[in-house]
């Protein structure tokens, strides 16, 4: 037991914090595994950042005990200070400094020397592509390179544990995804990331294990597969070369759906051919199809068996499912 714990970054167990009468963390736990990413859901005022205030020092919890890099957050926050990185839902640079400068500060006050300082400066403002604009006031920069200076910011003294709560936010697509590289290469160098999102498909693409939370309470933590699992089985869909033989597609389905459902017909996309799905209750149900599609002579264009999207375990999870059913 002690040598999983040891292996915890992160490990928050009954935090609980109040707002007037809101009550924003409701006995949450967390645990995160050293060297990899947990993605943190949930919908708008469930708690998550909360959950990061408390976690990178800037809140005290009502109750609850938090250990971050193997240090007591509430007992020793500055040596939690020196281990991590943050980067909030909105850019907190000084607006006032160019990008250089803001950096450079960064470095000084982390006990970077000035020359230290200025070449992590002109590092982090070549990864994000803000050499050119490095020279200007930030107040001049865009959202989204403001979004890409405060994330550099967090990342100047090489922090062990990093906190992104909605780092991508108001991003174009194309800088979300430059995002997710700078995550992954921050794990690659031995780091650990815990995200909250609002992008179901950011937390599946970087997630090791991902946590929901409702109502101030984690609901479930799981890998993104697990969780799939839990909320519904898998689907098998088939779309035959030819729309003629669909009817026949359905009868090869029926054989292998899960108990109490039936194949059914998707809905025709364009020009292109019907295909049939049907829920199952195996990985067993693709071998047993495939043969026997063969057997009657129907050739497909598409043959898939997968799991229920991150979208749906989350509105599932976040609706009418009970908590306790989940954790």
């Amino acid at each position: 037991m002690r040598h999983i714990v040891e292996d915890l970054v992160v490990r928050a167990e009954g935090l609980r914090k109040r707002f007037g009468k809101t009550q924003a963390l409701d006995g949450v736990d967390l645990a995160m595994r050293r060297g990899t990413v947990l993605g943190v859901l949930g919908p708008n005022g469930a708690g998550k950042t909360t959950a990061v205030r408390v976690l990178a020092t800037l809140l005290r919890p009502d109750e609850g005990s938090a250990f971050v890099a193997g240090v007591d957050v509430l007992k020793n926050p500055q040596e939690v200070r020196r281990r991590i990185g943050l980067t909030g839902q909105y850019a907190s640079v000084d607006e006032d400094l160019t990008g250089v400068q803001n950096l450079v500060l960064i470095g000084r006050l982390l006990d970077l020397t000035g020359k230290q300082a200025r070449l992590r400066a002109d590092e982090l403002l070549a990864w994000f592509e803000l050499t050119e604009a490095g020279q200007r006031p930030a107040k001049t920069y865009s959202g989204g390179m403001r979004r890409r200076l405060d994330l550099a910011a967090s990342l100047v003294g090489r922090p062990e544990v990093i906190f992104l709560d909605e780092p991508t936010t108001g991003l174009d697509p194309a800088k979300r995804e430059d995002m997710w590289g700078v995550v992954r290469s921050q794990v690659a160098r031995g780091a650990s990331v815990l995200l909250t999102t609002q992008y179901l498909e950011e937390a599946d693409a970087l997630a090791d294990e991902i946590v929901v939370v409702d109502h101030g309470r984690v609901i479930a933590h799981d890998t993104a597969d697990g969780l799939k699992r839990r909320v519904g089985g898998q689907t098998l869909r088939v779309r035959p070369a030819d729309p003629e033989r669909l009817p026949d597609v359905l009868h090869v389905l029926d054989a292998v759906a899960a108990p109490g459902t039936t194949a059914t017909k998707d809905a025709a996309a364009g020009s292109r051919p019907g295909a049939a799905s049907v829920p199952v209750t195996s990985d067993a149900a693709l071998g047993d199809v495939v043969p026997e599609l063969r057997r009657i002579g129907v050739e497909v264009t598409e043959l898939a068996l997968h799991l229920p999207s991150l979208d749906e375990v989350f509105h599932t999870l976040t609706g009418s499912v009970k908590a306790e059913e989940l954790v």
